[in-house]
């Protein structure tokens, strides 16, 4: 009996497992060449011919053009790691793709699925409950700790080459906008910290300032730029005159009936310059677009005015001034001005602006030479700005370099004696995925992965629960005195997203396909064997071997 239409595709038990494994797989081989200090950058091009030059996984894996319903599932692992932790894509992605790859050995054996899952589990339970009891708690003061903890982070990425004095503005922004909450915890308001960034000067030049940074020029050159008590309207209205919804053609039968017409376009103007002084504004920030008379008007009433403002410079301003966002002039008043003070600086051609009282808003200002520099180095400068808060809010470190990974795998050998069944292979194959990190470290470092991996099963057998890699010596060292620290939320999340999405992936066995097993849709993609999402047909990768 055939009860599916001539275009589905079904793939059952081994084979659905194959396919669904070596997808994810795929995904995990991809990004590891980015792992660590050593790490290399990825080129992507999109159909637009845009061009991103980045080595941070989350990005990687958004810019790539995957079409494979599988290998998307582990791209979500990436963007959960990122919207959690901030940091560690590129680990919790390698490590997904590791636990299936011994997955696969394990089924190969013919040990049911629902063993392996089950030993995963228990073994990702187990290693976060070992985490927390590894983890060091900190003082979120102590602002040396914290720089390391922002450096071990930009490490390996565009950042890394400045990163003593990138480290430094990060702490301090992040130290600026913490809050003590009500229950004696720490907050970071990530919300009150912008970054501008800016081309042409050198990545040490890069500075921490109070308030926002406006990228706008004035409308009108006579208008004066330095506002000492600016009252600032925020506006998301054009001050222009008011176009019909419809089309209409208007009759002049006159040069009176034209010139009335033109009266009657100027008072309208006039008339939203009036409404904006009587609400006693001397600074006008408009997010649309401002008429060269209306522009005239506003610098005859000594009116500081800048159009075309991005709507994220308007949300920040609301912060720092204490202003709301207007979109109807009629009803503007003065309670929905912020204050502050403005000055423009010629050189860099910016607006400073500057709230009062208990604004604490920060911008960090990031200059590069080139747009690709400043774009890798905003995103190493933001994954270091959520691992430091995170690690302000969570009191907790780790330290890096592949330390904790082959302390929790040691840990993780002496308790599969403990579990009973088959589940004990699986919490051993748990344990060697997690060292698939500092073997890509070795790796990416040109360093020997076996001799160093057995030098620290070597140092953690005999105690040194802080034994490292130093990628640029190839020496075992102590990783927490030596300052390569990492917060210990975004390891703990990146075990966690690894294995979920590993027992997701090995629970399937059986693919139902209305049409191409892809999730673009597009007849003509097919896959191939070749290709690294190319299942013989079953839909692939898209552009992804381009863009290694």
């Amino acid at each position: 009996m055939i009860i599916m239409g001539d275009d589905a595709q079904r793939v059952k038990d081994r084979d659905a497992q194959e396919h669904n494994i070596q997808a994810a797989r795929a995904v995990a081989d991809a990004v590891r060449s980015t792992l660590g200090p050593k790490g290399m950058d990825k080129m992507l091009v999109d159909s637009m011919g845009d061009v991103t030059i980045t080595n941070d996984g989350v990005t990687i894996l958004k810019e790539m053009d995957i079409d494979n319903p599988t290998a998307e599932m582990v791209v979500e692992v990436a963007e959960t790691q990122e919207d959690e932790a901030g940091d560690g894509t590129t680990t919790a992605v390698a490590v997904t793709g590791e636990l299936l790859k011994n997955a696969q050995d394990l089924l190969e054996q013919d040990i049911h699925p629902t063993a392996i899952i089950k030993g995963f589990h228990l073994a990702s339970q187990y290693a976060r409950e070992e985490l927390d009891d590894i983890a060091v708690p900190i003082d979120p003061e102590d602002t040396e700790l914290l720089q390391n903890v922002a450096e071990t982070s930009m490490t390996g990425k565009g950042a890394e080459l400045d990163k003593d004095v990138l480290a430094d503005l990060v702490v301090r922004a992040v130290q600026q906008v913490t809050v003590d909450a009500e229950d004696g915890s720490r907050v970071v308001d990530e919300s009150n910290i912008k970054i501008e960034t800016q081309t042409g000067r050198a990545a040490s030049e890069s500075e921490l300032l109070t308030g926002a940074v406006v990228n706008k020029d004035p409308v009108d050159d006579d208008m004066e730029t330095t506002v000492d008590d600016a009252k600032i309207l925020l506006l998301n209205q054009a001050i222009e005159v008011e176009e019909t919804e419809l089309d209409a053609n208007v009759s002049i039968e006159s040069p009176d009936q034209l010139q009335s017409f033109l009266d009657k376009e100027e008072a309208q103007l006039k008339e939203k310059v009036e409404a904006i002084k009587a609400t006693g504004a001397n600074v006008v920030f408009c997010q649309k677009g401002i008429d060269d008379l209306a522009q005239h008007y506003l610098a005859q009433e000594g009116i500081l005015a800048v159009r075309r403002a991005k709507k994220s410079d308007l949300r920040f301003l609301t912060h720092i001034t204490g202003a709301t966002v207007v979109s109807d002039l009629g009803s503007a008043t003065e309670a929905d001005l912020g204050r502050g003070s403005i000055r423009r600086d010629a050189d860099d051609e910016l607006f400073y602006v500057e709230g009062e009282g208990d604004a604490h808003g920060v911008t960090l200002l990031l200059r590069g030479s080139t747009d690709h520099v400043v774009d890798e180095l905003e995103r190493g400068v933001k994954d270091a700005l959520d691992v430091v808060g995170q690690t302000v809010t969570d009191g907790r470190v780790l330290p890096g370099g592949g330390a904790i990974e082959v302390e929790l795998a040691d840990r993780l050998r002496s308790y599969a004696d403990s579990v009973e069944g088959r589940e004990q292979l699986a919490v051993e194959a748990f344990a060697d995925s997690l060292e698939l990190v500092p073997r890509v470290l070795a790796e990416n470092a040109g360093l020997d992965p076996i001799d160093t991996l057995v030098d620290l099963r070597s140092a953690h057998e005999s105690g040194r629960t802080n034994a490292g890699l130093n990628v640029l010596s190839g020496d075992v060292v102590d990783n927490y005195e030596a300052g390569v620290v990492e917060p210990a939320h975004a390891k703990s999340q990146a075990i966690s997203s690894a294995t979920e999405a590993a027992n997701l992936v090995l629970k399937i066995d059986d693919i139902i396909a209305a049409g191409d097993l892809s999730t673009s849709g597009d007849e003509d993609e097919q896959g191939g064997p070749g290709g690294p999402g190319g299942m013989g047909g079953m839909g692939g990768m898209g552009g992804m071997g381009g863009a290694m």
